[in-house]
């Protein structure tokens, strides 16, 4: 918690002086529209990643409850899950972000942002040095740079992508215990080795990140423009 006020006050500091602009630029304040729309966008994005556990489940996979869940580890798991969000969030969608906008244009930023959130997951998955790996770890991370880029361009809110961004982390890394704290709500079960052809294997793989990407691209595309404040207009693409 302490890192995330850190954060914040840095925040605060580069927009204030940087950009005469207050917090208010990352859209802590919302209508109820707003509100709505991002919870669209949490839904969706949970759909999306759920769709990838039910192709597995259809090819043989299985789960079963955690016999070791707690309303303490479920806590413990959304919390760890809404830091290293909103970490990530104010990292490369936060003033940093808004002032690359500023200074370069909403699309070279959104550009930007989305390279340096793919190169980022080099370090936090520690692939550095294998070649096809960064590659394909690059181009998945950096389009989802690119959509939860767009989310703030198109609502002017951080909300936007910190839903999309919460709800595929928490459906993949806790609720089925696939990221890198442990054992979530529910655990696979140990089954025969189950063996799927190519097809199979790409459709349960990226199937849900296409879903992901382009639906949710659709439904930012369709929205309205929305201001941050007088002075501060939501860039538009």
């Amino acid at each position: 918690m302490l890192g995330i006020l850190v954060q914040l006050i840095l925040s605060w500091i580069i927009l204030h002086f940087l950009a005469k602009a207050s917090l208010q630029v990352l859209g802590y304040r919302i209508t109820s529209l707003v509100f709505q729309f991002c919870m669209g966008l949490f839904l969706f994005t949970m759909l999306s990643a759920l769709l990838g556990y039910a192709l597995r489940w259809w090819f043989g996979e299985r789960w079963g409850m955690n016999p070791d869940f707690s309303l303490l580890l479920l806590a413990n798991g959304i919390w760890w899950n809404i830091k290293s969000v909103l970490f990530e969030e104010l990292i490369f969608r936060g003033a940093l972000f808004y002032l690359l906008i500023q200074w370069l244009g909403a699309k070279k930023a959104l550009w930007l942002s989305a390279a340096s959130f793919g190169v980022y997951h080099w370090f936090t998955y520690e692939i550095l040095g294998q070649p096809i790996p960064m590659l394909v770890i690059f181009l998945l991370t950096a389009t989802a740079g690119l959509v939860y880029g767009y989310a703030y361009l198109k609502t002017a809110t951080l909300y936007a992508p910190i839903a999309m961004h919460f709800a595929w982390n928490f459906t993949n890394n806790f609720l089925f215990s696939s990221g890198q704290i442990g054992k979530g709500i529910f655990v696979p079960i140990p089954t025969d080795t189950v063996q799927v052809g190519y097809i199979a294997f790409v459709l349960v793989q990226y199937l849900p990140l296409v879903l992901f990407f382009v639906g949710n691209y659709f439904l930012l595309k369709r929205f309205g423009k929305v201001y941050v404040d007088k002075q501060h207009q939501a860039p538009q693409l």
